[in-house]
């Protein structure tokens, strides 16, 4: 599951490495209107597959797959890329209070008008010119202002509200943290990789780690596939 700013495109070379291996993969789109939505949407997918389901969800996208698995009997497994794992009545924003702030703070704005199709307040993007090293700056130029230009917008009352479940509480949980990062602290991912018991690993990158080192990230997908 794609995280803000972003689109399920991003995955493309992950998904490349998986379907090669001969694994199905789902991609559906984020709405990026609400937290209790949003995982609404992935929890309706994720239920609608006959089998098992090994959910991956990166940045945003990791509190989505969080809320979406909870007490849902399908998912085996949750993998989090430079994501976010809350728990239960914690907030996006509140959970990164306690950490350095990122550069990705310090470049996002906020519409003059309403956020479409959300609760209330403006939509976010990121300024263009903060783009590529702010979010990903492993990325050639070119890619990153490619991305800037068709990045999807979040609702900002997506970020203030609180999740109501935590599937990693009663899944394995398998976490990517990205050293490098400038839109989610280290050391948050780092607190949440270790509160939720997760298996670990840490790459050399960027935010999406898993666009620049994608035959990486499918490998520790693998590897968790290969424990359910």
């Amino acid at each position: 599951m794609h995280g803000a700013f972003a689109d399920a495109s991003g995955f493309t070379g992950v998904i490349r490495e998986l379907t090669t291996a001969g694994h199905r993969v789902v991609a559906p789109p984020n709405p990026l209107r609400g937290l209790a939505g949003d995982a609404a949407v992935v929890r309706a997918v994720a239920g609608g597959i006959d089998g098992p389901v090994l959910m991956v969800g990166h940045s945003y996208g990791g509190a989505m797959i969080m809320q979406a698995s909870a007490g849902l009997d399908n998912v085996a497994g949750l993998v989090y890329l430079a994501a976010l794992g809350l728990d239960e009545g914690e907030s996006c924003a509140g959970l990164g209070a306690p950490f350095p702030p990122s550069m990705l703070a310090e470049t996002v704005r906020p519409t003059s008008y309403e956020a479409h199709g959300a609760a209330g307040g403006p939509d976010l993007y990121i300024d263009a010119d903060g783009f590529h090293e702010s979010f990903c700056a492993d990325l050639p130029a070119e890619l990153a202002l490619a991305m800037s230009l068709a990045q999807r917008p979040i609702a900002a009352a997506s970020f203030a509200k609180e999740a109501t479940g935590a599937g990693w509480k009663t899944v394995p949980s398998w976490y990517q943290i990205a050293r490098h990062d400038n839109a989610l602290s280290p050391q948050a991912q780092r607190f949440m990789a270790e509160r939720m018991g997760a298996t670990t690993e840490e790459v050399d990158g960027s935010h999406v780690a898993f666009i620049a080192q994608p035959r990486r990230t499918a490998d520790l997908i693998k590897a968790a596939l290969s424990k359910l």
